[in-house]
């Protein structure tokens, strides 16, 4: 959702990859450009930060919120009160009933030195265990109404779902801060007339996009693919590589006159639609791209060219595959 004011939704700092060995190939020796990248990013007014209690495989395990309220607690007090610290816990199976999520709170909010603003429902269960869901979501409101958190979110809802979910808190008193889903080029689907951006602007729901820059693929230029990351990832970029180059010349030409990269092109995308951007964050050379798209935005003309390339593409299945767990 755009601010009061009228502008577009700022940028945020996503955390995914600050502990995941699977998918982002973690280790602790990347602490420290991790940390530089971090204070690069608040320095140049990325205030939101969005962790999870599940971000860090094995035995990294809740390796992201450590990091982060490690890095937060190392800002001068001003700095500090800028950001909005916010956290995911995931539905496991085992967390269940009112009280399910007490314990991960109350360790999300250690590892992250006490500064946590916003707690949100990791992903919906609607699919698997439409049961689980409320009591989970009702324990969370819990927590807001005691004065342990400011704000509560939700992720990966469809928009059936979170007009309900949203109806439901305000019933309890509980207003529903933000939705986060993941939106790109490569996965347009949320603004879709009917999607969740219109249920959101319809209910003043902030909307957040996750993975703005489709694992990493819009932020590379056009022509030969060159080197690609291991694993799932490499295997994801060989197979969309092929048809996403009008996109990505598209993307080239609209970011030429303003000396930017095609990332910028895709985190503007985002923006353009009512939607703040998290991109992961792991270098200096990132940020600096990143924060570079908050010196302007697409044109209306620019945006409709983009949304007419990215739509084929996603209908024929060239585009993001869905999150599993995002209801309807």
């Amino acid at each position: 959702m755009a601010p009061p004011d009228g502008s577009e939704p700022g940028i945020g700092i996503g955390t995914w990859a600050w502990g995941n060995q699977f998918l982002w190939g973690y280790e602790p020796g990347q602490d420290g450009a991790i940390e530089a990248a971090f204070h690069g990013a608040v320095a140049r007014g990325l205030g939101f930060i969005d962790t999870a209690d599940s971000y860090g495989t094995g035995r990294f395990n809740g390796r992201s919120e450590a990091l982060v309220g490690r890095f937060c607690a190392a800002l001068p007090a001003a700095e500090r009160e800028r950001l909005v610290v916010a956290t995911k816990l995931a539905p496991f199976p085992w967390r269940l009933g009112r009280q399910g999520y007490r314990r991960a709170f109350e360790s999300s909010r250690r590892r992250l030195m006490g500064r946590l603003d916003r707690v949100q429902l990791h992903w919906s269960t609607a699919r698997y265990a439409p049961w689980q869901e409320l009591p989970l979501l009702d324990g969370l409101a819990d927590l807001l109404q005691e004065g342990a958190v400011a704000e509560l979110g939700v992720s990966n809802m469809g928009p059936r779902r979170l007009a309900q979910v949203h109806d439901h808190l305000v019933g309890r008193g509980v207003r529903l801060t933000s939705l986060q889903v993941q939106l790109s080029l490569l996965a347009p689907q949320a603004i879709a007339p009917g999607g969740v951006a219109e249920v959101c602007r319809q209910r003043g729901i902030e909307l957040i996009a996750y993975s703005p820059l489709a694992l990493g693929l819009l932020g590379r230029p056009p022509g030969e693919l060159g080197p690609v990351p291991p694993g799932p990832r490499g295997l994801l970029f060989r197979r969309l590589w092929p048809r996403l180059q009008p996109l990505l010349e598209a993307m080239r030409t609209i970011a030429a006159p303003h000396g930017a990269s095609a990332a910028a092109v895709a985190l503007n995308w985002c923006r353009a639609h009512g939607a703040m951007p998290i991109p992961g964050l792991r270098r200096l050379d990132q940020v600096e791209a990143v924060a570079a798209a908050l010196g302007w935005r697409l044109s209306p003309e620019e945006r409709r060219h983009l949304d007419a390339l990215a739509w084929p593409l996603a209908a024929a299945g060239a585009g993001m595959p869905a999150n599993p767990f995002q209801s309807a």
